[in-house]
């Protein structure tokens, strides 16, 4: 089939991507034998890098084989600074030594309709057709300032980067898990449970763990949540960090110093990478349940326990909120910290809090 045009173009800075952008694309790549995707970037001006507004727009396109995807720097501080006389002026001449080829049409918003800014950077030899901005109700300045607020306008691809992380932490029994399934639950979300459950399961007992099941704890709870987030609604609860494991790496390998070496590196190495919007930390004051998993020596010290972690987390400048009394009471605090924090609410229509 003939397409239209045999060369387009569609800029933007795309920070971030959204579904106004793909439905433009969408649209742009049917109409042309190539189109070229331009990603305008300034190092210290946008909210997120080119790299990752590069690979968001690939993983959107990728069933689009005409469309290619170029990025162009341009030096403007501000998107205020970029209006002034002489980038828009650069940027068309460093967008047409990117692509290298006549462009027959250039897409741009309605916004511009009637400005005549394209028209004179980029005509006459290329078209310039205007997409309707009304039809998606949303720009990259309202995500910036609220993602939350807008999630249904941000593309899957995006949503890992926005989604908001609450951590639960505690000594063991304090309700961490069913917490993290309540609150899930709440909010229409998914979570991550403790990795570690099932390597204690399959060694046997926390007695018979070996420092490669605490490593695979580590490793696991992290492409877990990393996997997690990416289909995550708005938010992700999380069960257990690398600090906690960490902990339980002192407390269960004792005197193995060379294993207990290596647990420390990866936990921390792995702990730098981690990002929490929110730390919940259970208070050790409910009933002791043994599920056959937990060790006896923690139940007869839990405070002791609950103690040490804090010491770690203060030590690897964790800020956290402790949380205790009924599950009742627990469920509502966490409640109260994910809208004070967060500015996130279980109800859709009072999801009026900013950031």
């Amino acid at each position: 089939m003939s397409m239209k045009y045999k060369t387009g173009m569609f800029g933007g800075s795309f920070d971030p991507l959204h579904t106004g952008h793909i439905h433009d694309i969408i649209r742009a790549a049917a109409m042309c034998r190539e189109l070229y995707v331009v990603i305008s970037w300034c190092r210290g001006r946008e909210s997120t890098s080119k790299e990752m507004r590069y690979r968001w727009i690939l993983n959107s396109t990728r069933h689009l084989s005409n469309v290619m995807i170029r990025m162009v720097e341009d030096q403007a501080l501000t998107k205020e600074e970029y209006d002034t006389p002489g980038y828009w002026e650069q940027g068309a001449r460093d967008i047409k030594a990117v692509i290298g080829k006549p462009i027959d049409a250039v897409f741009c918003g309605t916004d511009y309709l009637g400005t005549g800014r394209f028209e004179a950077l980029y005509g006459p030899e290329s078209q310039v057709i205007y997409f309707d901005r009304s039809e998606v109700p949303v720009c990259s300045t309202d995500i910036r300032a609220w993602a939350l607020g807008h999630w249904d306008y941000i593309p899957s691809v995006c949503r890992d980067y926005y989604a908001r992380r609450v951590l639960v932490l505690g000594s063991e029994s304090t309700g961490k898990s069913t917490l993290v399934r309540n609150l899930a639950l709440a909010y229409n979300t998914n979570y991550v449970s403790e990795a570690g459950r099932d390597t204690c399961d399959y060694a046997g007992g926390e007695d018979l763990m070996i420092a490669e099941d605490l490593y695979e704890n580590l490793l696991r709870q992290k492409i877990n949540v990393m996997e997690a987030a990416k289909h995550s609604n708005r938010i992700l609860f999380v069960d257990t960090d690398a600090v906690t494991t960490l902990f339980y790496s002192h407390f269960l390998l004792g005197d193995k110093q060379k294993e207990l070496t290596v647990c420390t590196k990866l936990a921390e190495a792995i702990h730098e990478t981690d990002r929490w919007d929110l730390v919940l930390f259970l208070e050790p004051d409910v009933e002791f349940i043994q599920d056959g998993t937990r060790n006896e020596k923690i139940r007869q010290d839990r405070e002791g326990c609950s103690l040490r972690i804090k010491e770690l987390l203060d030590r690897y400048r964790v800020k956290y909120h402790c949380i205790g009394g009924t599950y009742l009471e627990r469920f509502n605090r966490a409640k109260e910290l994910i809208q004070e924090q967060i500015g996130l609410v279980t109800v859709r229509s009072e999801e009026h809090t900013s950031e």
